[in-house]
């Protein structure tokens, strides 16, 4: 597999379809995650909905993974997700699972 550069994560959804989401429970509270998209996992964790299975995809992702993708919440994401970066072991991790090739490290994003 080559190396390919990144322009977005948003253009891939590797992640979001990889891995469990899960959070301290204050990050639903507004103007954080919209409490209809999470699962409740312990009295003070809770994850995205769709992420706590064999098979994760995270209810708020829209699109073909590795295609076009857009995250429904993407202002409003929990923190697990703003810590993922393009070309960072998870992204890599998550983009292998879904062969697809990796991504060159870009900046980190806002």
């Amino acid at each position: 597999m080559s190396e390919i550069q990144a322009g977005s994560c948003q253009q891939c959804g590797a992640c979001c379809a990889a891995f469990r989401v899960s959070f301290y429970w204050a990050e639903v509270q507004p103007p954080g995650v919209p409490h209809h998209f999470t699962e409740r996992i312990s009295p003070h964790i809770n994850c995205m909905a769709g992420t706590n299975g064999g098979a994760p995809r995270c209810i708020a992702l829209d699109g073909s993974v590795g295609a076009a993708v857009n995250c429904t919440v993407y202002t409003q994401r929990p923190s697990p997700c703003r810590e993922v970066q393009p070309g960072d072991e998870k992204c890599k991790s998550a983009r292998t699972r879904h062969q697809l090739p990796p991504l060159s490290a870009l900046p980190a994003r806002p």
